[in-house]
């Protein structure tokens, strides 16, 4: 099959080829026992991430936190970010 971008492959992915994915990241392998090389890797992970934006409520994507900590006051509220150079880090 032909695809013309990254989106036309992604709307032709099943639930199954996702589920596929899924595992051959989480294993490193795909079914047949083939090791996935790091860009294969990384690929396999942009279109399950994709697929998963498409096809699942955010709460059962890949990497979903929950928010449960924050209330509602803490989230309305800026927090600032101190970053140090590596000469402070000691």
């Amino acid at each position: 099959m032909n695809y013309q971008s990254f989106d036309d492959l992604i709307a032709s992915m099943t639930p199954e080829v996702y589920q596929n994915m899924r595992r051959a990241i989480e294993l490193g392998r795909w079914p047949d026992g083939r090791t996935l090389s790091p860009e294969q890797k990384a690929l396999c992970l942009q279109a399950v991430i994709a697929w998963e934006s498409r096809n699942l409520p955010e709460e059962q994507r890949t990497g979903y936190m929950e928010q449960a900590c924050k209330s509602q006051e803490d989230a309305d509220r800026e927090q600032p970010v101190t970053i140090k150079g590596p000469d402070t880090l000691q």
